[in-house]
C-alpha cells in the first residue's frame, strides 16, 4: 500500500498586537521560511484556506485577519480609527509579536497597500513580493472605482449611500466573487456568503465605508511604493486575474516599469482569482519562490 500524502495542518490562533486580538491561520514548519498572506475586502484570511497547505509543506504560512475583517477583534475600548496606516500598523506589530524578521509577502486587493507600507518600513524585511491583483499604480484602477471616485471627490453622505448600496450587500458581494469568471459554478458559495454575512454586523459597513473614503491615501503613497521597486528591486510575481473589474492588466504590466525583472502572469478568471485558479496559482509561487527565497 502508498503512502498517503500528507497534507499540512493549517492551525487558527490569536494574539494581542496593537491592542487587537488578530485572528491569523499559520502552517509550516517554524523555522522554514515565511510567506507572509495579506487579504483584501471584503475577505479575510479564510480566502487563504486552500494556498495555505499548497504552500506549507515548504515554508511557513502565515495570514492574518485585518482589523474590521474575518475574527479578528478590536475592542471599542481601543477607539480604533480605521485607515490604512491604521491596518498597516497593526499588521507591523502583529509581525513583530510573531518575531518575523524576513518574509515573502503576498499582496491582494487591500493587501497591497498595508504590505507595501510594510515593506517601505522594513525594506530588508521583504525576501520576495508575490502581488495577485494587488495594485501599486493608478493606471491599475478600473473603471469600477468611479463610484469611489465621486466619494473621494464629495464625501457627501449621499455619495457614502450610492457606495454602501451599490457595493456592501451580498449582491455586490457575489459580483467580486463571480465577474469575470467563465464558470460561476466552480466558486464555492461559502467564500462570498461568508464575506456578506460578516458585513452585517453592526457598525460594519460604517467601516468598510470609512476605509474606500481613506482608499485614495494610497494613491497618494503609489510613488513611494514605487520607489521601494526601483531602489530595491524585490523579487516580484505579479498574477493576475485578467479580468477583475477593479484592478485591471496595466495595473500588473506596470510592475516591470519599476522592477524589469517582476514575472508578470495573467489568468482568465476575476478579482478573487484564488476561488478558480488556486492549483496555478501555488505552482508558480513555488516555482517563484523556490528561485527568490532560500531556507
Amino acid at each position: 500500500m502508498s503512502k498517503a500524502h500528507a497534507v499540512p495542518a493549517v492551525s487558527v490562533k490569536r494574539i494581542d498586537a496593537d491592542g487587537v486580538n488578530v485572528f491569523y491561520r499559520e502552517a509550516g514548519a517554524a523555522a522554514a521560511p515565511v510567506v507572509l498572506l495579506l487579504h483584501g475586502f471584503p475577505s479575510s484570511s479564510h480566502m487563504y484556506r486552500e494556498l495555505i497547505p499548497r504552500l506549507a509543506d515548504r515554508y511557513r504560512v502565515i495570514a492574518p485577519d485585518l482589523p474590521g475583517f474575518g475574527f479578528t477583534q478590536v475592542p471599542d475600548a481601543r477607539g480604533y480609527q480605521y485607515s490604512f496606516d491604521a491596518l498597516a500598523e497593526t499588521a507591523a506589530a502583529f509581525v513583530d509579536k510573531l518575531g518575523l524578521k524576513r518574509y515573502a509577502v503576498y499582496v491582494f486587493d487591500y493587501g497591497a497597500p498595508v504590505g507595501l507600507r510594510l515593506a517601505v518600513k522594513y525594506p530588508e524585511r521583504v525576501s520576495a513580493l508575490i502581488s495577485q491583483n494587488g495594485n501599486a499604480y493608478e493606471e491599475g484602477l478600473g473603471d469600477a472605482w468611479d463610484p469611489i471616485r465621486k466619494y473621494w471627490a464629495e464625501p457627501t453622505a449621499a455619495h457614502r449611500k450610492t457606495v454602501h448600496d451599490a457595493i456592501l450587500n451580498y449582491e455586490g458581494t457575489r459580483f467580486q466573487y463571480l465577474h469575470g469568471v467563465s464558470d460561476p459554478d466552480s466558486v464555492a458559495p461559502e467564500s462570498y456568503t461568508l464575506d456578506a454575512a460578516l458585513l452585517e454586523r453592526a457598525g460594519q459597513k460604517d467601516i468598510q465605508l470609512d476605509l474606500f473614503l481613506d482608499y485614495q491615501s494610497n494613491l497618494k503613497l503609489y510613488p513611494t511604493f514605487q520607489k521601494f521597486f526601483r531602489d530595491h528591486q524585490p523579487p516580484t510575481l505579479a498574477i493576475w486575474g485578467k479580468n477583475d473589474p477593479f484592478f485591471i492588466p496595466p495595473g500588473a504590466e506596470a510592475y516591470r516599469r519599476d522592477n524589469p525583472k517582476a514575472i508578470v502572469r495573467m489568468l482568465d478568471t476575476g478579482h478573487f482569482a484564488l476561488e478558480t485558479h488556486v492549483e496555478e496559482i501555488a505552482g508558480a509561487m513555488r516555482d517563484f519562490l523556490a528561485e527568490s527565497v532560500k531556507a
